[in-house]
C-alpha cells in the first residue's frame, strides 16, 4: 500500500510538472518601434497565445530593430537563432526576386486588393517560396499606403526632379525614386530621423502611421499625397520550428496572429483617416499632386520587370 501511494504521489507530480515542461516563450524581433500599431498587433498577438495555449506558449517580442535590420533578423530566423520575424512582404524580395512583382509602385489598389492578390495563385505561390527558404509565411499585416514627406513642397512629379529621397535598400522602392526623377539615398531605418534632421536627405517615403510612430514630421515640412505603395507586414515564422508544432500549437498562433493582424489593420485604416488633420495642426502642408504622371513614370519599370519574369507578368499579379 505504501509503495503504491508513493507511486500515485509521483506521478501526480510528473503531470503536474508535464505542462511547465511543455511551456516554450518565443521570440519574435521588428524593426517597428513600441509606438507602432505592428507592435499593438503584435502584442495582441502574444497575449491572444498565451491565453488559447493556457501558458503553454508565450512570445519575447523585440522591437526598434534590436536585433539588427530586417536581413539581419530573417538570417536569424533562417538559422534557428530567432523564431518569429515581421518584416515588409515584399522587402523579401532579396531572396524571394518576384515579391518585386508586387512590390512595384501602383500594382496593388489598396489592401483589399492586396489580400485578394495573396490569397489568390500568385500569392500561394509565393508562399511556397517561402517555405523554400525555411520560413512559414503565417499572415500579412496593412502596414499603410506609403506617402512621401519632404523639405520643399511636392505640387506635382516635377518637384520630385533632384530630391534626395531615402528609400529602404529595396529595388521596387529604389525605382520609385528613379522613375519619379528624384535621387535615391538608402538609408537604414534605425536612421532616417538624424538623416532628415542633418539634410544627409531632403525627403523620405513611409505610411502616414510609420511617419507619426518615428516622429519624421518633426524634421519634414511636407507630405505629399503619392499613394504610391500599398505596404504591408509579413508575419513569419521558422519553417523548422512550424514543422516540429503540434496542429493544436499550430492553430492557437494561426489565431492569435489573426487576433493581431485584427488590432493592427483597424488601428492603421483609423490612423489614415486621422493622421492627415493631425499633421495640419503641426504646421505641415499636406499636397495631393496629379498621380497619373506618377503611374506613367513607372511604365519603364515594369517592362524591366517583365523582361525578367515574362511578358503580362504584371497583369497576372494583379489578377487581370
Amino acid at each position: 500500500m505504501k509503495l503504491r501511494t508513493t507511486l500515485l504521489a509521483c506521478a501526480a507530480t510528473l503531470a503536474l510538472a508535464a505542462p511547465a515542461l511543455a511551456e516554450r516563450e518565443l521570440t519574435l524581433g521588428m524593426q517597428d518601434n513600441e509606438s507602432s500599431n505592428v507592435y499593438q498587433g503584435a502584442q495582441e498577438f502574444a497575449s491572444k497565445l498565451e491565453e488559447l495555449s493556457g501558458g503553454e506558449l508565450t512570445v519575447n517580442l523585440f522591437p526598434s530593430s534590436t536585433l539588427g535590420d530586417f536581413k539581419a533578423m530573417v538570417a536569424q530566423l533562417q538559422a534557428g537563432e530567432l523564431d518569429m520575424v515581421i518584416t515588409g512582404y515584399p522587402d523579401m524580395s532579396y531572396i524571394i526576386p518576384e515579391l518585386n512583382l508586387i512590390g512595384a509602385p501602383y500594382v496593388a489598389d489598396d489592401f483589399a486588393h492586396l489580400e485578394k492578390i495573396i490569397a489568390g495563385d500568385w500569392g500561394q505561390e509565393m508562399a511556397q517560396k517561402f517555405a523554400d527558404n525555411r520560413v512559414e509565411l503565417l499572415d500579412v499585416w496593412y502596414y499603410g499606403t506609403r506617402q512621401t514627406t519632404s523639405n520643399r513642397a511636392i505640387e506635382s512629379i516635377d518637384d520630385m526632379k533632384g530630391l534626395r529621397l531615402r528609400t529602404p535598400n529595396v529595388p521596387f522602392l529604389i525605382a520609385y525614386a528613379e522613375a519619379v526623377g528624384a535621387t535615391p539615398a538608402p538609408v537604414a531605418f534605425a536612421e532616417v530621423y538624424l538623416a532628415l534632421q542633418t539634410n544627409q536627405v531632403d525627403a523620405e517615403e513611409n505610411p502616414l502611421p510609420t511617419i507619426e510612430a518615428q516622429k519624421f514630421y518633426e524634421v519634414q515640412d511636407y507630405v505629399a499625397m503619392t499613394n504610391h505603395f500599398v505596404a504591408s507586414a509579413a508575419v513569419q515564422i521558422s519553417k523548422e520550428l512550424w514543422d516540429g508544432l503540434s496542429e493544436q500549437e499550430q492553430g492557437w498562433i494561426t489565431e492569435a496572429v489573426k487576433a493581431g493582424g485584427d488590432l493592427n489593420d483597424s488601428l492603421t485604416a483609423k490612423s489614415e483617416e486621422d493622421l492627415i488633420g493631425t499633421f495640419e495642426e503641426r504646421g505641415l502642408t499636406i499636397t495631393r499632386p496629379d498621380l497619373a504622371p506618377f503611374r506613367a513614370a513607372m511604365k519603364p519599370y515594369y517592362d524591366t520587370l517583365e523582361k525578367e519574369f515574362g511578358e503580362g507578368a504584371i497583369a497576372r499579379v494583379r489578377g487581370e
